[in-house]
């Protein structure tokens, strides 16, 4: 039985399965999903048993192999768009090989029978430190997607950025409401900015995301081969992609296409003139940029290079972490993006010193795959996987974390050195 392609409700395309019957057993036992503790007992370790989907939405064991499902589902033009970066590739590949090069140090005589991931980020009280990060062109990947992927985020309980709409600003006040913030790749005028952002509130957004390494849309190799158009992320993945005939804003090699080259650190002061929610600055990579963000206002940062598609070169996140929150001191809240594929991928951003992550191209691959579904399986599979590693590593609650618990590989160049 396949699963509901639209993923309405949260019991969307469910069906009774083995794994059914082991919540079952568990809840009959006093202990689903957390086994209860006896009075006069010691307490019993966690188990956590994630929502049952269809076996066909079960079956990808971690977001790699959801991604493998995605690419066979979704026009080449469309995977291309979500998978690549700009240029050679050279941060998208770096963002991930990071990773690589940072290793957790375990610790052993801790007691993890309890790992409570909770957390206050910017007024939200969340059950886990995975936020879904901006993104356009979800339509690219599936039939109103960027509302299935929100509607994904609501029923999860994860914050989501999506761009103010009408159907959100409806929403508002309701339990089908999802925590978001509005997100937005900056402005170089004044009026354009102020209007954003009384959008953005009166449509029930808690915080606003500026992005600020976009002046420029970079050189994407793959798009200009696969004669993409812009135009067409507006209403879908058109009927046939390679009807060059029906481009209206084609990718070329060597364009030159300003997107806001004029954004300087005046926006904040709009956005603080305009609205009195917090304001998020998303794409700094060094303590210069980080302390001028906290001058400038900003209530939170994102360490993030864009996935690798804006500047090639760049350097990956993971390594700029240590040095923005070095900077940053503490005065405000550090968030990490870039190259998130695992539960210990979090794990060492979050003992780096991240408050919290964000996660771009996994949803979206869980969105091509299944439609809302796909998107919960997702978050669900990387908070299961972050809870096992801190068990693993001696980190029983996210204040346990510290950059103690991790080290670069020898001859790795991080920021502190």
């Amino acid at each position: 039985m396949e699963a509901n392609r639209n993923g309405a409700g949260p019991g969307a395309g469910r069906r009774w399965t083995r794994r059914s019957a082991l919540q079952l057993a568990a809840a009959m036992a006093g202990s689903s999903p957390l086994l209860s503790q006896s009075q006069g007992q010691p307490p019993r370790p966690q188990r956590i048993y994630p929502p049952t989907y269809s076996d066909e939405v079960m079956a990808p064991v971690n977001v790699n192999e959801m991604e493998d499902i995605a690419r066979a589902k979704i026009p080449p033009l469309a995977y291309d768009y979500i998978a690549g970066g700009s240029a050679g590739e050279l941060t998208l590949q770096a963002n991930r090989e990071a990773f690589l090069h940072v290793q957790i140090r375990r610790r052993i005589g801790v007691d993890v029978s309890k790992i409570d991931t909770s957390l206050e980020l910017l007024g939200h009280k969340l059950d886990f430190p995975i936020l879904l990060g901006p993104g356009g062109h979800q339509n690219l990947v599936y039939a109103d997607g960027q509302r299935l992927a929100v509607q994904a985020a609501a029923h999860s309980k994860a914050i989501c950025m999506p761009g103010p709409a009408d159907w959100l600003a409806k929403m508002k006040g309701t339990s089908e409401a999802p925590m978001w913030w509005a997100a937005s790749l900056g402005f170089s005028e004044q009026a354009a900015a102020q209007a954003f952002a009384k959008r953005a509130e009166d449509a029930g957004a808690s915080a606003i995301t500026i992005t600020t390494d976009y002046p420029y849309t970079a050189p994407r190799d793959r798009e200009v081969r696969n004669n993409f158009d812009y135009a067409w992320s507006n209403s879908g993945v058109p009927a046939n992609p390679n009807a060059s005939s029906e481009r209206k804003i084609p990718m070329v090699a060597g364009m030159i296409q300003p997107f806001v080259p004029g954004m300087t650190w005046k926006v904040l002061d709009w956005l603080h003139a305009a609205t009195k929610l917090p304001i998020v600055v998303k794409g700094i990579c060094t303590a210069e940029d980080a302390h001028l963000a906290v001058q400038n206002g900003a209530q939170a940062i994102i360490v993030s290079n864009h996935g690798g598609r804006t500047l090639d070169g760049c350097i990956p996140t993971l390594y700029a972490l240590p040095e923005v929150v070095q900077a940053v001191n503490n005065r405000i809240p550090v968030l990490m993006d870039g190259g998130i594929r695992r539960g210990s991928d979090i794990v060492k951003a979050m003992s780096l010193g991240a408050k919290a992550v964000l996660i771009g191209r996994p949803y979206y691959w869980g969105l091509a795959a299944f439609g809302q579904l796909g998107v919960q399986r997702v978050i669900e599979m990387l908070h299961g996987e972050m809870m096992v590693a801190m068990a693993q590593s001696g980190i029983p609650n996210l204040a346990s974390f510290d950059r103690s618990l991790v080290e670069f590989l020898p001859g790795t160049r991080t920021a502190l050195e």
